[in-house]
C-alpha cells in the first residue's frame, strides 16, 4: 500500500459526488461506487466491473480499500463460528457469528486489542493496537451475514459491538460504521437491531445522548458496588457508578431507550443475594434490562464460573424486584468464542503470499 494513497472509505456519500464530478465522471457513478464498497463490500477496485477502465484506473491511482482478510475460522459443536479477520500486516481481530433458535448474532469487535485490563478478559491482556476503521467493522458484518445465509440458511438479524476494544472508545468510527449498517443506501439495517456494549465511559455514554443515537446501549456492569467493580475492571477508578448512573440518566432523557446491564456472574465473588440486592437499587436509575451471563474461565484467569444455583437464586430475587431479567448461556466456548474469551488463544496470524496479495 502506497502512502500517498488515501482510505476510499474514508469518503461518505457526498464526498464520492465531489470526486467523481471532480474526475470529471458523470455524478451516478458515485453511486455505484459506494455500493461496491459498501453493499456488495468488494475488496479492488478491479471487482467494479460496470464503472469502466478509464475510472477503475484513476481510483487504482489514488485510493485503497481497508478491506479485512479472513486468515483463520473455527466452527463450535453449537454452530458458532470464531473469525480472525487479518487487518493490516501485523495484527488480526476476532468477529463471532452466534446462531440461535430465535436470533443470529453477529458479534464485532470495534478495536485491535483493548486498553482497559479487566481481569476477568481476554482481550484485556492485549495492548490497544489502533482502532478498526468503519469499513474494518461493517465487513466483519456482511462477511458473517454471508456465513450466516450460506452455511445455515440464516438471515442474519442482530449485530453487538462486544469483540475486541471498547467502542466508545473509538466513537467517531463506531458511529460512522452504524450510520452505513442502517443506511438506506449501505445495508438498511434497522438501528434498533444493533447493540452497542461499553465498559462504562460517562463522558461518551452522555455524548451518546447529546447525538440521540437510534441503536440499543449495554453496560458491562459486573458488580453494583464501587469496590467489586474496581477490583475486576480499572475504568471503574475514573468513571465510578454514581458517574455512570448520572450518564445513564441523562442517555435515557435524550434517547427514550432502555438500557441493558450485563452482569458476568463469579463464583463466589457477585453471585450472592447481597450482590443481586446492591445490582437492584443500581437498576433503578433507568429504565432497563439485566442480562445475567455465564462465565468463561480464561487461562490463568482467578475466577470461576457460578454456580448453578447461586445463578438461579440470584435471577429469582431480580424477578421478584419486577426486573426483567435473562440468563445467557455460554455458546462457542470450546472455541473460546464465548463471551471474555476472545484471543485467549489467539494464535499469530501466517502472513501467506496469498492473504498478503489479498490485503494489496
Amino acid at each position: 500500500m502506497e502512502e500517498k494513497k488515501a482510505n476510499i472509505r474514508n469518503l461518505d456519500y457526498e464526498a464520492l459526488e465531489s470526486l467523481v464530478i471532480g474526475l470529471n465522471e458523470p455524478k451516478f457513478r458515485a453511486k455505484q461506487i459506494y455500493e461496491w464498497l459498501w453493499v456488495k463490500n468488494c475488496s479492488s477496485f478491479q471487482q467494479m466491473s460496470n464503472l469502466g477502465k478509464s475510472l477503475t484506473e484513476k481510483l487504482e491511482s489514488a485510493f485503497y480499500i481497508d478491506a479485512i482478510v479472513l486468515s483463520d475460522e473455527q466452527i463450535s459443536a453449537d454452530k458458532t463460528i470464531k473469525c480472525a479477520f487479518l487487518v493490516d500486516e501485523k495484527n488480526a481481530v476476532e468477529g463471532v457469528l452466534i446462531p440461535t433458535s430465535s436470533r443470529t448474532t453477529a458479534c464485532i469487535s470495534s478495536q485491535v486489542g483493548c486498553s482497559l485490563s479487566c481481569t476477568f478478559c481476554a482481550t484485556g491482556r492485549l495492548k490497544l493496537m489502533r482502532n478498526l476503521t468503519p469499513g474494518e467493522m461493517v465487513d466483519q458484518v456482511v462477511f458473517l451475514r454471508n456465513r450466516a445465509n450460506n452455511l445455515y440458511n440464516k438471515t442474519l438479524s442482530n449485530i453487538v459491538y462486544m469483540g475486541m476494544g471498547e467502542p466508545l472508545l473509538n466513537y467517531k468510527n463506531v458511529l460512522r460504521s452504524v450510520d452505513i449498517l442502517t443506511s438506506e443506501k449501505g445495508l438498511g439495517i434497522s438501528p434498533r437491531r444493533i447493540t452497542v456494549s461499553t465498559a462504562g465511559i460517562a463522558k461518551m455514554i452522555r455524548k451518546l445522548g447529546d447525538d440521540q443515537v437510534k441503536f440499543n446501549l449495554a453496560l458491562s456492569l459486573h458488580a453494583a458496588n464501587d469496590q467489586k467493580r474496581s477490583r475486576i475492571m480499572d475504568i471503574n477508578d475514573s468513571n465510578n457508578l454514581e458517574e455512570l448512573a448520572d450518564a445513564l440518566r441523562y442517555f435515557h432523557e435524550k434517547t427514550a431507550s432502555r438500557v441493558t446491564f450485563e452482569y458476568i456472574i463469579f463464583d463466589g465473588f457477585n453471585d450472592q443475594i447481597e450482590d443481586a440486592q446492591e445490582l437492584a437499587n443500581f437498576a433503578k436509575c433507568v429504565p432497563c434490562k439485566i442480562n445475567i451471563i455465564e462465565y468463561n474461565p480464561i487461562d490463568n484467569g482467578e475466577f470461576k464460573q457460578a454456580k448453578k444455583q447461586n445463578v438461579d437464586a440470584f435471577a429469582s430475587f431480580l424477578e421478584s424486584k419486577n426486573l426483567i431479567v435473562n440468563v445467557r448461556r455460554s455458546r462457542g466456548k470450546d472455541i473460546d468464542a464465548a463471551c471474555g474469551q476472545l484471543a485467549n488463544k489467539n494464535k499469530a496470524v501466517s502472513l501467506t503470499p496469498e492473504l498478503l496479495k489479498q490485503k494489496k
